[in-house]
């Protein structure tokens, strides 16, 4: 439409010159030369601009795309923000309470260890007091040895009992007198009392029907003796019979039965403390 109303124009012009002036073949040719070349050129132009509008409305279309893409992903930034300042937050915290965690049960160990190291100087002590106390029973059958922490006098049947009794003698009375002097400068002792036996059937005792019998007869025997003759405080006394389950030998020979036949006397210090602290 706009090319004819070009031409239009043109001839327009054209009629208003040769109504005037009377053109030479030339000039005319050339007007008509000029006039394709305008419209030429009006149609190129209108194909740059429609191309350039084309662009242009591309391009605004990608830059909207490229801004939604840049706040989405400005969207997913902000959110691992958040999380990673929030994993910080809480691994920070948890490393601090970890740590005040550890600090506290390495203290608690200490403590233990302090105590443990306590028990065995006090150990120790008590076995050289006992030593001490009860050296002239040695030879008869008497010894002080330390086990896990604890103390064990052990003395043989024959230094307690006549053969096959359970009422103490009076060399035995000595050894339990000696011992239950230190006994009772050591209040914080806990005294537990086990009766040995070896392996023999028992023949014609009476009441005491068997090892069991025997061994826990000879036991409370001597717990009475310390409880009510000795005045040990019977609160800390425990009696106890092992028959022949846990001997010091094999019971092939008399030398090895004799071994077994025995009362242990258990020292264990009182661990009220370490008790109270691993409860924490």
């Amino acid at each position: 439409m706009k090319h004819t109303f070009l031409g239009f124009a043109l001839i327009l012009l054209l009629s208003s010159v040769t109504s005037c002036v009377v053109l030479s073949p030339k000039k005319y040719k050339a007007l008509l030369a000029r006039a394709d070349s305008l419209d030429k050129g009006w149609l190129e132009s209108q194909y740059n601009g429609q191309t350039l509008e084309a662009t242009l409305a591309k391009l605004r279309k990608d830059t909207a795309s490229l801004h939604g893409q840049i706040a989405d992903l400005q969207g997913k930034y902000d959110d691992v923000d958040g999380k990673y300042a929030k994993l910080r937050s809480n691994s920070t915290n948890e490393i601090t309470k970890l740590s005040g965690d550890l600090k506290a049960r390495e203290k608690r160990l200490k403590e233990v260890e302090e105590i443990l190291r306590k028990r065995d100087e006090a150990t120790n002590q008590l076995k050289e007091k006992l030593q001490g106390a009860l050296l002239g029973f040695t030879k008869s059958g008497l010894s002080v040895d330390i086990k896990n922490g604890k103390v064990y006098v052990s003395l043989t049947d024959k230094l307690l009992f006549p053969s096959g009794s359970i009422i103490i003698d009076e060399k035995g009375k000595q050894a339990l007198t000696q011992l239950a002097g230190v006994l009772k400068q050591q209040p914080e002792i806990n005294i537990a009392v086990e009766g040995h036996t070896d392996s023999q059937k028992i023949n014609n005792l009476g009441q005491i029907k068997d090892n069991w019998d025997l061994s826990v007869l000879r036991s409370t025997s001597v717990v009475r003796f310390l409880t009510e003759v000795e005045k040990v405080e019977p609160v800390r006394m425990t009696a106890t019979g092992k028959g022949q389950y846990q001997p010091l030998a094999p019971n092939t020979s008399a030398e090895s039965r004799s071994k077994n036949r025995r009362i242990e006397i258990v020292l264990s210090p009182k661990l009220d403390e370490l008790y109270d602290l691993i409860k924490q």
